[in-house]
């Protein structure tokens, strides 16, 4: 059994370090291979020159261009030797690809770091469910508290739950981790048995070889953000699975590449947002896209209010303000 680790970092160099150091203390039963690769993506931290001085059995593929989570792991697919659609960017960084791709592919955030053997339980699972194209971890914080890794694909009520927080409310975590809002019951999590969902985080995707040769890779019309739920969506729609292993723990540390340009990661969260909407007119008709963008316009009013408040009381400077209404007013244009 053949499996590759993919990991596209982005100035994260101390959390890329211990990721690694993770994956490569995996225990491997006989007859397993792994292969671990990583695509920089012109990290100014230092991050390209630790792996090649620490990891020297690491593929390191060091762009000089920020290509993104997406086009960053569709560059290290097509180094795996999996057809997938590069973007302009990337083809004249495409390494000559390797004769014969891995079983299964690991997509793993630099701030992630798997806990014993749980690369293995994923790569078993894939092998013994020829139905599933993908599966996702149990993930948890780094101070042990559990975190959602699976959801189901958004409605209405989700998008409004995340644009009109609703905090302080006596009982309102039991809503926000409700079906409702696209969570699965937490004693589904509380057991060892894999169960299936309609898409899981990024941040630890396994995929089966067989799946990205029938779906493709990412769709690298997506610099960041939902190209995991895009790619299940396919996966689904395609006729695989998609499971979540409870037993196959990862510690994510997360959103520390996201929160380094924070108010710029919000408007391309929107936008990718709205893209998967429109993409995915069958499932979404351009209805459910009008009250989103609608319900976009009030959120962005209403936040703008709080920042102005929030400066007018001396809690937040006039650089932070104006940044985060620079990015409620580019969201409202979408």
């Amino acid at each position: 059994m053949q499996v590759a680790v993919v990991v596209v970092s982005y100035n994260t160099c101390d959390l890329l370090r211990r990721c690694l150091r993770s994956v490569l203390a995996t225990p491997l039963p006989p007859g397993t291979m792994l292969q671990v690769l990583v695509v920089d993506n012109a990290s100014q931290d230092g991050s390209a020159a630790m792996v090649a001085g620490e990891f020297p059995t690491v593929d390191l593929v060091a762009s000089p261009i920020n290509l993104g989570f997406t086009g960053g792991n569709n560059l290290a697919l097509h180094a795996l030797g999996f057809p997938v659609t590069l973007s302009a960017a990337a083809q004249p960084l495409a390494p000559t690809p390797q004769a014969e791709p891995p079983d299964f592919v690991l997509l793993l955030n630099p701030d992630a770091e798997v806990q014993g053997d749980a690369i293995v339980l994923m790569a078993r699972f894939l092998a013994e469910t020829p139905q599933a194209g993908a599966c996702g971890a149990h993930l948890r914080y780094a101070n042990g508290r559990f975190q959602h890794g699976a959801f189901r694909f958004p409605t209405l009520a989700q998008v409004a739950l995340d644009l009109f927080p609703l905090t302080g409310l006596p009982g309102i975590h039991r809503l926000y981790d409700s079906r409702l809002n696209g969570r699965y019951p937490a004693r589904r999590w509380l057991s060892t048995q894999p169960f299936e969902v309609d898409f899981v985080l990024g941040a630890a995707l396994m995929l089966a070889g067989a799946a990205i040769r029938a779906v493709g890779g990412l769709d690298d019309g997506y610099f960041m953000y939902c190209e995991e739920m895009d790619l299940c969506l396919r996966l689904h729609a395609a006729g695989w699975g998609v499971y979540t292993l409870p037993a196959a723990l990862v510690i994510h540390h997360e959103g520390q590449s996201s929160r380094q340009v924070r108010w710029d990661a919000y408007e391309r969260l929107w936008r990718s947002r709205l893209r998967f909407y429109a993409k995915h007119s069958a499932r979404y008709p351009a209805g459910y896209t009008h009250l989103v963008r609608g319900l976009l316009r009030l959120s962005a009013a209403w936040h703008s209010r709080q920042a102005r408040r929030r400066f007018a009381t001396g809690q937040a400077t006039g650089l932070e303000t104006g940044r985060e209404l620079a990015a409620y007013r580019a969201v409202s244009r979408l």
